[in-house]
């Protein structure tokens, strides 16, 4: 099974990847709100709660935390670690995977609003013969198309070399080794059909952001690691957020993350809460909470991140499977009329999504400590029309 970051919209995909089967034990699923971290009391959540436990029979653990203009909401259910037991908290750190790319598409869009590039430079302009292969080179492609997915490179994902080596049990022996950017592109160009054929067609690709980070760096000087701190993590407060780059660690509080590596074949759980997220650099290496997340996205979607002609290029969609993808941003609309702007994330053991309605006023981040059971669409539309 290819463990591969969200490919299309912000619900579908995550249902899509859902793969079934049972775990090593089954975790005690508690009434959420009495979950460590739980908002206790608070009412008119109560189908929100009932989807969560239900979401987490089969699996590990998850956490909500939900934010309609002033008033905070936040629970758990199931487990954070599956041989003790223990109950999931709803302030846990976690892997954030493909959420990294709404943090590195905001970063390049201040950036042109500032007037150091445009988004319909050429990859080439900025990063001159990185971009080559039989028949195609960085100079058809521009800034837009991999902040949308349109590029038509193919991910590293798609190579049989790296793919043996980040799935199935192989993973447990390279779960630490350093993959450099090079190598990911490399990987990516070798599966890239002859002359692109698959440009301006939405294709969900993370070496797209892994050349986003690359183009960051050239304009700014800077790591795009700090960029990205210094424009939106420090800003916000969001000080449980980090970008780790080769350290395999999670900070404290965490779940353990649980895999199923050869599912749905394989039924064994294997714990993967330490890898090293070099594997996904700039497309998805993101470590956050749920309160992190959700401060973010209202303030994207508020407009305190970009002025008003960025914000609305980044909510310019292209087709993506039947939702729109825009910049590093995916909408997705509930069966209420309710539409939510956002991204999701997956990694090996870890599947969030997180986003806001367009205005920023409502928002909710969910977390699964197990990526095989993971479908939050249930949770969302109990939040947000149950």
């Amino acid at each position: 099974m290819a463990i591969r970051t969200v490919r299309n919209g912000l619900i579908g995909a995550v249902a899509a990847a859902v793969v079934g089967g049972s775990v090593l034990v089954s975790p005690a699923v508690a009434a959420a709100e009495a979950r460590p971290g739980a908002t206790a009391g608070a009412a008119g959540h109560e189908k929100t709660r009932a989807a969560l436990n239900e979401a987490v029979k089969d699996g590990a653990g998850a956490l909500i935390r939900s934010v309609d203009r002033n008033r905070v909401w936040k629970s758990s259910a199931g487990v954070s670690d599956l041989k003790t037991g223990a109950p999931r908290g709803a302030d846990d750190t976690f892997r954030a995977g493909s959420i990294t790319k709404t943090f590195v598409a905001t970063v390049l869009l201040q950036l042109e609003a500032e007037g150091k590039l445009s988004l319909d430079d050429s990859v080439e302009r900025w990063l001159p013969g990185v971009v080559r292969g039989d028949g195609f080179d960085g100079s058809s492609i521009t800034v837009r198309q991999l902040l949308n997915h349109t590029s038509g490179l193919k991910d590293a994902w798609d190579d049989p070399e790296f793919l043996s080596k980040v799935t199935g049990r192989e993973f447990l022996e390279h779960r630490y080794d350093t993959w450099t950017r090079e190598q990911l592109v490399a990987a990516a160009l070798r599966q890239t059909p002859a002359k692109n054929t698959g440009q301006g067609t939405h294709d969900y690709s993370n070496v797209n952001y892994t050349l986003a980070g690359m183009v960051i760096e050239k304009v700014t000087g800077k790591a795009w690691a700090d960029e990205v701190k210094r424009r939106i993590i420090n800003p916000l407060g969001l000080d449980s957020t980090v970008l780790p780059g080769t350290d395999p660690r999670m900070p404290a509080p965490h779940s353990r993350g649980y895999r199923k590596l050869l599912a749905p074949a394989d039924q064994e759980a294997f714990d993967v809460t330490e890898f090293n997220p070099s594997m996904f650099t700039s497309a998805g290496d993101l470590i956050s909470t749920a309160d992190d997340l959700t401060r973010f996205y209202r303030a994207l979607l508020g407009g305190r991140l970009l002025p008003r002609q960025q914000l609305k290029e980044m909510k310019t969609t292209v087709p993506a499977g039947g939702t729109g993808y825009g910049l590093g941003l995916s909408s997705a609309t509930l069966s209420c009329g309710v539409t939510l702007w956002g991204h999701v994330g997956r990694v090996p053991g870890s599947v969030t999504i997180a986003g806001a309605t367009p205005d920023g006023s409502r928002s909710a981040t969910i977390n699964f400590n197990s990526d095989w059971n993971s479908d939050p669409s249930r949770v969302l539309e109990a939040e947000f029309c149950g």
